[in-house]
């Protein structure tokens, strides 16, 4: 009678040694090999990034290609693909492995697809959304954009840090992190691509002479382009265009210069310093601004 019960006491370890040695090694092996393989997509991933970024980018004055921005989110997004579908594989061969009936999961996977088709009609939309921005490189890594979405009062201003099927990421001029969902984006405005323009509006007094603010304007932009540091941010010399605006205690005379797509904020401020000191020089002083006549800038192609 003891004997017979130690059979029944040692069978089922059998079981259990005999499950981890087969099934549970297989279940193990594949959640293994699937994060192996997924960190590995993850790396080969980010070296062919910053491949990219190494070869577009020299230094901090030379902005990427449109090219390089392009083939930059695309990586991220096969990569992020390629993960997701690791996942999804592995998931699938556990199952399988463990003895559950997949196919006899398929009614009621379409149940609950059609179900979640209802229910993530958002998710579904940022995907389509996140498809269509990286096929018509609307935008890319590295470009400075203005993005409006739904239901938000101003739109989310920065640099795209990443780019994938469902949200776009962006880092703003404060260092905040914004993250946006595809499908809720409405307009986007790129102000990196190709070229940009700094627009530098000048308010003087009605009383001044305004073909010497001109000239006074002409010497700085002529300066501004002989300087060795400004010079390689600018596609040509920056242009006075003269009378932009008049009111009836001041006028004001713009100043425009092509530069290097997003370097227009760095070319406006230094123009801007540059313009105070030779109306200093010259005797002259600037009326204060308006928070609109501050406005620096705006992308022309």
């Amino acid at each position: 009678m003891a004997a017979s019960t130690d059979v029944f006491a040692i069978a089922p370890l059998t079981d259990i040694r005999d499950w981890v040695t087969g099934r549970g090694l297989v279940v193990v092996l594949i959640i293994l090999g699937s994060v192996l393989l997924a960190r590995f997509v993850q790396w080969v991933g980010a070296k062919i990034t910053d491949q990219i970024d190494s070869r577009a980018s020299g230094g901090d004055a030379i902005v990427r290609s449109e090219a390089a921005k392009h083939r930059h989110s695309l990586t991220q997004v096969l990569t992020w693909v390629a993960v997701v579908l690791i996942y999804s594989i592995a998931v699938f061969l556990v199952l399988q492995t463990l003895g559950v009936p997949v196919t006899g999961l398929v009614a009621p996977a379409t149940v609950l697809g059609v179900g979640l088709g209802f229910g993530a009609q958002r998710i579904v939309g940022d995907i389509l959304a996140g498809f269509f921005i990286i096929t018509e490189r609307q935008y890319g890594f590295g470009d400075v954009v203005a993005i409006a979405v739904v239901g938000a009062g101003e739109p989310a201003t920065g640099t795209v840090e990443d780019v994938t099927l469902r949200i776009t990421r962006l880092r703003s001029a404060n260092g905040e992190v914004v993250t946006v969902p595809n499908g809720q984006i409405v307009k986007v405005v790129n102000l990196s691509r190709d070229w940009a323009r700094a627009v530098v509006d000048v308010p003087v007094p009605t009383s001044s002479d305004v073909n010497r603010v001109n000239e006074i304007l002409r010497e700085v932009g002529d300066e501004a382009f002989r300087d060795p540091a400004l010079r390689k941010l600018l596609l040509d010399p920056p242009s006075v265009m003269g009378v932009e605006s008049l009111d009836l205690d001041q006028v004001s005379v713009r100043v425009v210069a092509r530069t290097l797509p997003g370097k227009q904020f760095e070319v406006g401020r230094d123009l801007r310093a540059r313009i105070v000191l030779a109306f200093r020089r010259q005797g002259m002083t600037l009326p204060p601004q308006s928070d609109d006549d501050a406005a620096p800038t705006e992308v022309l192609r």
